[in-house]
């Protein structure tokens, strides 16, 4: 097999390592300061009367930033094996390479994937972020995560991040409902959780199946030897072979970023959500103009909410009667009240403050919450197709979600060029030991140019895939399953003790982390 270095030679290529380091050094500082400046901006008119919340604030932003830097090395580290691989880059200018295009990745993904997992968590964790249970939830899934991470990167097992990532959630969920029964907490959200478990569950299939399927095609439509050779020496491949290989790396890392750096992003708004309500709570960026189109369309849904409600009796507790659908998903007589009466507050709170960032600041986590409880409510509504909304009054409703939801689910640009920059420099420190699983272990023959074209391409285009619809899916996985594909389709033989390896990797993130999630969320909350 060969070694994981590529051939460097004469004054020319140490200038163009040392000024590729100094452009990447100046591009992370400038970042950094764009991050610090916007942070300390959002947080002057926030008004503390103890340093707590700060100290709280940096230590959670740094655990976050810490998981997306671990997953960064643990799951990029497959984009680059293959071209690292097939010396159709060398492994410096690789890893830059694919750091870049996860920095583009995570700045310009939509945010979809984020909140999709933060709906795994029970519904009174994400409204009381701010409560000492909702930090214990933070710390909890994140250091667990991290802990797995480390472990499995140490022992160079390609397991997924967000595998890990979710069974901490699952994990906090299960303790949070063991700890206070079964009244009063809505535990995990075993529906959602179904509906990310298949995307995980499905896609090393996919890449299984597709990436051999990919090759036989290629094989049999370009009949071009050299694509199917292994490389010679440290000898690069021909140009329009390493075009291509270096084309879905590139794919496979824009698309990482597009998808896992999102996990992170959505913890750091929880974070920034439970420490500084106040800055954080409602989308500032929504214009006055933008806000009086929520204030009408708030109005004309109470209307059409008012035409299913029968008369009935007002709530005494809005909010408390649609937070109790919510966690039971239990449609009875006073929901559809208590959801037009908190459509009335909301567009009354909001219409009284003249736009999202007039919102008193004593007055903002309660408006974000009346906001979130009941874009929840809608979307559960829509999803169990009860009660049975006329089309127009399906779409008033569902403007009206996608207006709250544009108001509290929200990313700002520093979080994403936080995230990028965790992503990307974890990509470039920690990834020799996930190459050497991919490159040299899984086939019992060296990569071959058609094969690593092929499990890059349909990982590509499965994360893209996924991300468009908001599901979560395994880098990790996906590609080093098109790999073992590729290797079986080519008759090239698989390394069972690896292959077996990564099957018990796979099976024992879920249980790990949700036990080590659940533990530490117990004595976090002692501690808090």
């Amino acid at each position: 097999m060969p070694e994981l270095s590529y051939p460097q030679s004469g004054a020319a290529s140490g200038k163009g390592r040392h000024l590729g380091l100094a452009v990447f050094v100046a591009v992370i500082v400038v970042g950094a300061v764009y991050c610090a400046t916007h942070l300390l901006a959002d947080l002057q008119p926030v008004r503390e009367s103890s340093v707590l919340p700060y100290l709280l604030l940096g230590t959670a932003l740094l655990i976050a930033l810490g998981f997306e830097f671990v997953n960064g090395f643990h799951d990029t580290a497959n984009a680059v094996a293959t071209v690292i691989y097939t010396h159709s880059l060398a492994p410096n200018l690789a890893v830059v390479w694919s750091g870049a295009w996860n920095f583009l990745g995570v700045l310009t993904s939509s945010g979809a994937v984020a909140f999709g997992i933060l709906q795994l968590l029970p519904v009174e964790l994400i409204l009381q972020v701010g409560s000492s249970a909702g930090f214990s939830m933070v710390f909890a899934l994140l250091i667990a995560a991290i802990i797995w991470n480390l472990g499995t990167w140490y022992l160079g097992l390609p397991s997924s991040s967000s595998h890990t990532l979710i069974g901490s959630i699952i994990g906090v969920g299960l303790m949070n409902q063991l700890m206070h029964g079964t009244n009063g907490t809505s535990g995990v959200d075993w529906n959602q959780a179904l509906g990310v478990g298949r995307s995980l569950l499905f896609s090393p299939l996919v890449g299984f199946l597709a990436a051999s399927l990919l090759l036989l095609i290629l094989k049999a439509a370009v009949r071009i030897p050299a694509l199917y050779a292994e490389p010679k020496g440290k000898e690069p491949p021909p140009f329009w072979i390493r075009s291509l290989l270096i084309l879905t790396c590139t794919g496979v890392s824009f698309a990482h970023g597009s998808n896992d750096g999102q996990k992170g992003m959505g913890l750091i708004m929880l974070i920034l959500i439970g420490t500084v309500p106040t800055a954080y709570a409602l989308n500032k960026a929504v214009t006055p103009a933008q806000t009086q189109t929520f204030v009408a369309v708030a109005q004309q849904t109470s209307a059409t909410l008012a035409k299913y409600t029968r008369g009935a009796a007002p709530s005494a507790d809005p909010r408390a009667d649609v937070e109790t659908y919510v966690r039971t998903r239990q449609l009875t007589p006073a929901t559809l009240p208590a959801l037009q009466q908190l459509t009335d507050v909301i567009g009354r709170q909001v219409g009284a403050s003249g736009s999202m960032a007039a919102v008193p600041q004593n007055a903002v986590d309660n408006v974000r919450n009346n906001m979130y409880v009941a874009s929840e409510a809608i979307r559960l509504m829509e999803k169990a197709k009860q009660p049975p909304f006329a089309p127009e009054d399906a779409q008033v409703i569902d403007n009206f979600k996608a207006q709250t939801d544009h108001a509290t689910k929200f990313i700002p640009t520093w979080v994403k060029v936080a995230v990028a920059i965790a992503l990307g420099l974890g990509t470039m420190v920690g990834w020799k030991r996930i190459v050497v699983t991919v490159g040299e272990k899984i086939g019992k023959q060296h990569l071959t140019y058609g094969q690593g074209a092929s499990a890059e391409l349909v990982a590509m285009l499965t994360i893209g895939a996924a991300d468009v619809y908001g599901l979560p899916v395994s880098t990790t996985h996906v590609l080093s399953s098109g790999v073992a594909g590729t290797m079986a389709a080519n008759g090239s033989g698989l390394q069972w003790a690896t292959v077996r390896s990564l099957v018990l990797a796979w099976v024992l993130t879920l249980p790990a982390s949700i036990a080590l999630a659940a533990g530490l969320y117990w004595v976090f909350r002692a501690v808090f």
